[in-house]
């Protein structure tokens, strides 16, 4: 793909991630611009797979291009007018949190419920072997025993986000019907909805109180209050995801196991940071490292 050069000035930065920044157009409504931090290869890559996430049906926003300001890339995309993250919506509502809790779980469980076409998308565990393989900070030791509980994982074509953070799933309310839509679905892939589950445990849990309050708008108590909610709905409701359980598992033997996964998504953590999170592999070293 060749990017089409942009003029910065034509947009309004209106948020950041670790990955890059998001602008608005300042002109035209129907457009948002992601303005990525990596180089062209990876934006370009991202777009690709944005572009099959999209036409597999998951509800996200719509890719549009390549762009480049002429330093750095990016794409932009069919802007959602209106739209909050879950995040975002539980720091300014905090007494809505259980109610914003329920619905992103239903909206995961959803997307866990979609089998995708393995042809088109990477398997999450290949995935996982690769960030881990890469990863200087493990010793071999170590790689083996991770990449043995990888491996032992179920082999499934589910949709995964790959990155289910509660900021990355959004919404728009207009006379009183809510649309819903996945976000920065860089790492999607396919596999046991575990994977993903645990990163959602981590953003609600694991974080020190400073980080969750700048990055998810928050506080841990909010934070753990999303995630008892999630849980309950996720793993008890009527259809709920209880076939990744025990039957007779209760809430606190469904929170042990999702700590392991919850630990495996240091890989991607450190992957993003270049250092080690040992804030994170402690779940490792309670399960899989022990």
């Amino acid at each position: 793909m060749n990017p089409v050069l942009i003029d910065m000035n034509d947009y309004v930065r209106t948020g950041e991630g670790a990955n890059g920044a998001s602008y608005d157009h300042k002109t035209d409504p129907s457009i948002m611009l992601k303005l990525y931090l990596r180089n062209f290869e990876a934006a370009e890559k991202e777009l690709e797979l944005a572009k099959k996430v999209y036409a597999a049906g998951i509800p996200t926003p719509e890719p549009g291009d390549l762009v480049t300001d002429g330093k750095q890339t990016g794409i932009r995309f069919r802007r959602i007018k209106g739209k909050t993250s879950f995040s975002r919506a539980c720091g300014d509502h905090p007494e809505r949190t259980e109610e914003y809790a329920r619905e992103f779980a239903k909206m995961c469980k959803q997307l866990h419920s979609i089998k995708v076409d393995t042809t088109q998308f990477e398997n999450g565990k290949e995935r996982m072997y690769h960030m881990l393989d890469a990863n200087p900070d493990f010793t071999p030791e170590q790689k083996e025993k991770i990449r043995a509980f990888i491996a032992a994982a179920p082999d499934t074509d589910t949709a995964l986000h790959g990155d289910l953070q509660f900021s990355n799933g959004i919404f728009t309310e207009q006379d009183g019907v809510r649309q819903l839509y996945f976000i920065d679905l860089g790492d999607f892939c396919y596999g046991y909805p575990m994977f993903d589950i645990g990163m959602v445990y981590l953003c609600c849990c694991l974080n020190d109180e400073a980080w969750t309050k700048e990055v998810y708008h928050m506080s841990n108590a909010t934070a753990r209050r999303f995630w008892d909610a999630f849980a309950e709905e996720y793993f008890f409701a009527p259809d709920s995801q209880r076939n990744l359980v025990s039957p007779n598992a209760d809430i606190h033997e469904v929170e042990r196991i999702v700590r392991i996964y919850a630990g495996l998504k240091t890989l991607m953590v450190e992957r993003d940071t270049h250092c080690p999170m040992p804030q994170f592999r402690a779940m490792l070293e309670e399960s899989i490292l022990k």
